[in-house]
């Protein structure tokens, strides 16, 4: 697939861009270039190749990700919240009806 420069000025018109004309004409080769190299990738053959879970895994075997415990750090404030709120039920802040 390659763009013309039609498409990169509708491109950036959508994208709300002011792009001149050596600047749509610059854009319109490097999307030309991106698309190309998009194109050459689809053509190797990944059968039977798993997809990986880090891109460093094909590598480095097992990749042990480091995860912080799932912890409470901060104290619980609703009480205080709800004191301010103009009303309140059930822990639920209640608003006026907006919608009929």
């Amino acid at each position: 697939m390659s763009l013309t420069l039609i498409d990169v000025k509708r491109i950036a018109h959508l994208a709300q861009l002011d792009m001149g004309e050596d600047q749509a004409a610059i854009a319109l080769n490097q999307l030309n270039v991106i698309f190309a190299l998009a194109e050459q990738m689809q053509t190797v053959d990944t059968t039977g190749i798993a997809p990986l879970s880090h891109p460093l895994a094909g590598h480095m075997g097992n990749i042990a990700l480091r995860l912080r415990e799932d912890v409470v750090t901060e104290p619980n404030r609703r009480a205080e919240y709800e004191a301010v709120a103009p009303m309140t039920q059930d822990g639920l802040y209640l608003v006026p009806k907006v919608i009929e």
